[in-house]
């Protein structure tokens, strides 16, 4: 299978994207981290940025996702990051998420069961997980120091509330049974 090469295009010309920006002919600028200060080389023992640069999430409905997540987001301590017509995101740091519904995006909705993300897991409180009830979560399954939760389009958010004791012996992550399914 061979990639289309992407055009080349002028300076002001919209980007071949539905991403933020995009209608303002420019490419979506990565978030700065928050205090301004420069971030350290990738790897070394500077590094802020964390292990994600950010996520995207592609919705059937935009309105209901951002009904859903944005009171959970917020409660988690992030903040409105992007907004455009198609998506929205919220960051925390120099790492955010993006809900977007994409003119791009396939019929068949999301299924976590099957091939690709089964669910994002943050660190996060009780309060994030009364703020995902509030907005219509539903709870999968409640461990005792996290919270399973699905939205109205089947994406599971995991709110670690509690951190599990240290396991001197290297448990198998998903061994407590609670993200067999």
């Amino acid at each position: 299978m061979t990639l289309p090469t992407p055009e080349p295009r002028a300076a002001g010309q919209p980007a071949a994207s539905s991403s933020p920006g995009a209608e303002w002919g420019e490419e979506p600028a990565a978030p700065s981290l928050p205090d301004g200060q420069p971030d350290a080389q990738p790897g070394t023992a500077g590094d802020r940025r964390g292990l994600f640069h950010h996520v995207e999430l592609w919705v059937d409905d935009l309105a209901t996702a951002e009904a859903q997540w944005a009171p959970v987001l917020l409660a988690l301590g992030c903040e409105p990051f992007q907004h455009w017509p198609a998506g929205r995101s919220w960051r925390l740091g120099a790492a955010y998420l993006v809900i977007e519904q994409s003119p791009a995006l396939l019929p068949g909705g999301h299924q976590r069961l099957r091939a690709g993300l089964n669910h994002l897991a943050v660190h996060g409180s009780r309060e994030a997980v009364a703020a995902a009830l509030s907005a219509g979560w539903t709870v999968r399954v409640d461990t005792g120091e996290a919270a399973h939760l699905i939205d109205g389009q089947g994406f599971e958010l995991e709110v670690v509330y509690r951190a599990a004791p240290a396991d001197p012996l290297g448990a198998t992550p998903g061994a407590n049974g609670a993200n067999g399914v």
